[in-house]
C-alpha cells in the first residue's frame, strides 16, 4: 500500500504551498509546443517545468486575493473555453479529415498544366499619348539605348526603373493587346507600332523565351496539402454557419 503515495509522487513535478503540481501540466506545454512546430529539448523541458511551478505561485495568490470570483475573470474565462474548444473542433476535424497525397497530386496536376508553356520575357516603355511613344520609337531606331528610354519615359513605375525589364511571364499574365503583340515578336525585335491598351500606349521588346520550370510534387506537397486542409476547413466552418439557427444577421 506504500507504493502508491510513492507512484502518485513521481508523476508531480513539485508541490506548492502544499499542492502538488502534474507532470501532466508539463507534458500539455510541451505538446503546444510541438503543435508550433517547435523541436522539444532538454532546455526546453526544464523551462516548461519551471513554467508551471511559476504558474501555480502565481495563480495561488490571485486565488488568495479573491479574483477568481470577480465578474471579469469569468468573462475571460469563458472566452479562453470558447477558443479551447474551438481550436480542439478544428484540430479534431482535421485529424479525422486528412489530406491524402493522391488528391495533392490532382492539384499539383492542376497548377502543372495552367504553368506549362512559353514564358516570354519583355521590356516596354508606357507613355500616355500615342504622339509620344511614336517620337520615342523614331529614338530607337535611331541608335537610342531602350533601356534608357524606358527609365526617363516610362510611366510603370515597376518596370521603368529597371529599363523597362518585365521579367519572364506568360502571355496571358498581360491584358489582351499586349500579350497578343508580344507573342508576335522574334528575339530582339520591338513592336513597329504602339500598342495601345487600357493603360496607354507600350513599345514593347522582346528579350527572350523559354519553357515554364515547375518544381517537383515533393518539394511543395504539403504546401498543396495545406491549401487543400485551408479550403476544406473553411467550408466545414461555412456549413457549421449555415445550419446554426440564429437571429443574427453576418456582415460577411
Amino acid at each position: 500500500m506504500a507504493v502508491l503515495p510513492l507512484l502518485a509522487a513521481a508523476q508531480n513535478v513539485a508541490t506548492v504551498n502544499g499542492k502538488a503540481i502534474p507532470k501532466s501540466r508539463v507534458d500539455l506545454l510541451l505538446q503546444q509546443a510541438q503543435r508550433a512546430g517547435q523541436q522539444v529539448t532538454p532546455e526546453m523541458q526544464g523551462q516548461a517545468r519551471d513554467q508551471v511551478v511559476i504558474r501555480e505561485i502565481f495563480a495561488q495568490e490571485a486565488e488568495r486575493r479573491g479574483i477568481a470570483a470577480s465578474a471579469d475573470f469569468r468573462a475571460q474565462m469563458e472566452l479562453a473555453r470558447q477558443s479551447i474548444l474551438i481550436r480542439e473542433l478544428f484540430e479534431d476535424w482535421r485529424k479525422k479529415n486528412p489530406v491524402t497525397d493522391a488528391e495533392a497530386q490532382i492539384e499539383y496536376d492542376k497548377f502543372k498544366a495552367q504553368s506549362v508553356g512559353t514564358e516570354y520575357r519583355a521590356r516596354h516603355i508606357l507613355v500616355e499619348k500615342e504622339e509620344q511613344a511614336k517620337l520615342l520609337l523614331t529614338q530607337l531606331k535611331a541608335g537610342a539605348k531602350f533601356e534608357d528610354l524606358a527609365k526617363a519615359n516610362s510611366k510603370d513605375p515597376g518596370s521603368g526603373a529597371n529599363g523597362g525589364d518585365l521579367d519572364f511571364a506568360k502571355p496571358e499574365s498581360y491584358v489582351p493587346e499586349f500579350g497578343s503583340a508580344l507573342v508576335k515578336l522574334k528575339k530582339g525585335e520591338t513592336t513597329e507600332v504602339p500598342v495601345k491598351t487600357q493603360f496607354g500606349y507600350h513599345i514593347i521588346r522582346l528579350e527572350d523565351t523559354r519553357e515554364a520550370s515547375f518544381p517537383p510534387f515533393a518539394d511543395v506537397k504539403d504546401q498543396i496539402k495545406q491549401r487543400i486542409e485551408q479550403v476544406r476547413l473553411q467550408g466545414y466552418q461555412d456549413e457549421l454557419r449555415t445550419k446554426a439557427k440564429t437571429d443574427y444577421k453576418f456582415t460577411q
